[in-house]
């Protein structure tokens, strides 16, 4: 046993008996602190994570960390609970007994499956330390995720929405609505970043998610809603370095989710913001633009998220069908 000991240090490896004294909290600073190092803007979801996993394994060694302790929290995160009946059951927005209120409604797959990434990258980020604080890690199965949101606007469900907007609200959904922009991104867009002269608009890479930068030039109605914007900016005497203000003129607009499901429900149309960028990418695929601009545009890395956006609706089936009919009938 000794010889072997010496041999695991010899080759920079931690005695495995101390394994037990790695504990899971350790483990989630170092997680932590990477996010840190590195300055991802995903901060604030990974504590909200290490949170949820602390419920379940804070305190414990990183030996009991398994696939079956796991599974068990996953299972937990997965329970809703019923005020009435007190049963309990996976994730629910309504309890299937009786229809009462429910007291702890249970995380979606794509929520656990955020955790459970979280905890692997924990685990592997302490089997790659020098010496490793983790011999091991543990199989983890993710859940299967079926959340895809296919929702987008008609060109008259937006205008039908954007009538309902209050007034300091409706260049956001036209910038929105044209540029497939995520409304994050809208928001913070200051004036420096807007070159009126030539007509473009562009965000460095610290406003992206995907810390790319991207530039978008503005069509006829947008270039007049900038002006309109730059000019009501020199007419109030506004200082707000930000394009989009809030009612007073003063100070950056945020979100504005009680006005959007207000004007949502007056065009009777139920729709997210996040929907206007899934209806970029089709009109723009539809308008004969290239993918890869059309990807430049609205800030997508890859082609399949891409091509997720890039939704075929009943109207599109309907002129395949006569495409094919007239085809088949020149046969």
């Amino acid at each position: 046993m000794l010889a072997r000991k010496e041999g695991e240090i010899a080759q920079g490896k931690i005695p495995g008996i101390l394994f037990d004294r790695v504990t899971f909290d350790e483990l989630a600073e170092e997680f932590l602190r990477d996010y840190r190092i590195n300055q991802k803007k995903s901060l604030p979801k990974a504590k909200r994570s290490v949170q949820h996993l602390g419920k379940i394994f804070r305190g414990l060694s990183v030996t009991s960390i398994t696939t079956s302790k796991i599974n068990a929290f996953i299972e937990n995160r997965m329970q809703s609970a019923c005020a009435e009946c007190k049963q309990t059951f996976p994730y629910r927005r309504t309890c299937p007994y009786c229809g009462s209120e429910i007291v702890k409604k249970g995380a979606a797959n794509a929520t656990i499956n955020r955790e459970l990434a979280a905890l692997k990258r924990m685990l592997n980020l302490g089997a790659q330390q020098t010496p490793p604080k983790v011999d091991r890690v543990p199989q983890i199965n993710m859940l299967k995720e079926n959340n895809i949101r296919e929702g987008f606007f008609e060109h008259d469900e937006f205008l039908a929405v954007r009538k309902n907007l209050p007034g300091h609200l409706k260049p956001v959904a036209t910038l929105g609505y044209r540029s497939g922009w995520r409304l994050d991104e809208i928001l913070s867009l200051p004036w420096s970043q807007v070159d009126r002269h030539n007509g473009c608009a562009h965000l460095e890479t610290a406003d992206t998610k995907n810390s790319e930068a991207r530039t978008i030039y503005f069509d006829d109605e947008l270039t007049e809603v900038f002006d309109t914007l730059w000019l009501k900016r020199k007419t109030i005497r506004c200082f707000c370095k930000y394009v989009f203000v809030n009612t007073k003129g003063i100070e950056r607009m945020y979100r504005f989710d009680k006005a959007w499901k207000t004007a949502c429900n007056r065009a009777g149309v139920q729709r997210l913001f996040h929907d206007f960028r899934r209806t970029a990418v089709r009109n723009m695929v539809r308008a004969g633009v290239p993918e890869g601009v059309a990807m430049k545009i609205t800030g997508h890395k890859t082609r399949s998220v891409f091509e997720r956006y890039n939704i075929v609706n009943d109207k599109d089936l309907r002129e395949a069908a006569k495409r094919q009919s007239v085809y088949l009938s020149g046969q």
